[in-house]
């Protein structure tokens, strides 16, 4: 060291540099995103998730009502089933641009692909839902009616879940780093979904089990993504704000509403007034279902737009990971330990 610098360091009373610079902040190339959103329209594909989950959720329903004795309630959930069955296949062919092209995905069966997976199960389900609305309908062929809603039944889970894992396989950060509650939040918005098209249209003394599938899903909706919000952290913010955080806080407020309503339909004397209420709830729950179903897509399109949900939670769990490592030791990093001496 020079005396220029001994004297400039001992004016400043021999204290070391401060750094001048702040500390540098994430910011990505001319601020563009580091991920390409989905090219998916909302309307086709948030739809496609609602209605498949309708879909399922209903031949579920559907099934039961059969068992219990309740024909009313089993129409309706049957003719809602292929409804909203043919309409979902409708959303998801508009949005692929040609039908050869949902053909296509049927050519291998791929089972590490939701969409291919997704794509079989479909077209299984529609056929066996439409056999069992008709047969209901009709009255006619009751048996061979009877297994094509067993046949609903069985594959009506996977059509109410198998989107969720669909977008969970994605690098979308709000939909990825959910993946272990999502099919939990789609499964209860299905029942959610299931259970208010069966108190909006099915007779009010049949209603009963399709309240308490609404009940059981809203519960089971709300609880999942509460969880899901708590765990993922900083890439939950989507889900809070912007077009996502509206249709999702709309959810839950119809949600409640419709839980309210449909518990309260329950309790009121058979007439009119029960038959509004459990028309209103029913409609309330259908509407929370779809919203959440949009939100999730909005905030999931929001958090690919932004850099900082794909690149601050990938720093931390690097950070993460050398830290865990540093404190395994030298053992854990493959090395031998150091032996005493003799």
């Amino acid at each position: 060291m020079s005396m220029t610098e001994v004297r400039r360091w001992r004016r400043r009373g021999g204290r070391a540099e401060q750094p001048m610079v702040p500390q540098a902040e994430f910011t990505s190339y001319y601020g563009r995103p580091v991920l390409n959103p989905p090219v998916w329209e909302a309307r086709d594909i948030a739809g496609y998730f609602f209605l498949g989950g309708l879909a399922g959720g209903s031949s579920l329903l559907a099934a039961g009502a059969d068992l219990t004795g309740r024909p009313g309630l089993s129409r309706v959930a049957k003719t809602g089933a292929i409804g909203a069955g043919l309409v979902s296949m409708a959303a998801l062919i508009h949005d692929l641009g040609k039908p050869a092209r949902f053909l296509n995905m049927m050519r291998v069966f791929k089972v590490t692909s939701p969409m291919s997976v997704g794509t079989w199960l479909l077209s299984a389900y529609v056929p066996a839902a439409g056999v069992a609305a008709a047969s209901a309908l009709t009255g006619r062929l009751p048996r061979l009616g009877a297994v094509a809603t067993a046949g609903a039944a069985a594959l009506g889970p996977g059509v109410a879940a198998y989107t969720a894992a669909l977008i969970s396989d994605t690098a979308v950060p709000a939909w990825h780093d959910g993946y272990q509650e999502m099919p939990f939040v789609f499964t209860g918005s299905a029942a959610t979904a299931a259970g208010g098209l069966g108190l909006l249209a099915a007779p009010s003394g049949e209603a009963g089990p399709a309240r308490s599938l609404a009940l059981l899903g809203v519960a089971v909706e709300l609880a999942a993504f509460e969880r899901m919000t708590r765990r993922i952290g900083m890439t939950a913010e989507p889900y809070e704000t912007g077009r996502g955080g509206a249709y999702l806080r709309a959810a839950k407020a119809l949600a409640g509403a419709g839980a309210a309503g449909a518990a309260l339909s329950g309790t009121v004397p058979a007439g009119r007034v029960r038959r509004a209420v459990a028309a209103v709830s029913g409609a309330a729950l259908l509407g929370a279902s779809a919203a959440t179903r949009f939100g999730i897509f909005h905030a999931g399109m929001e958090s690919a737009r932004d850099p900082k949900y794909t690149v601050i939670p990938q720093r931390q769990r690097l950070d993460e990971r050398a830290t865990a490592k540093a404190e395994e030791g030298p053992v854990a990093a493959g090395q031998l330990p150091q032996m005493p001496p003799a």
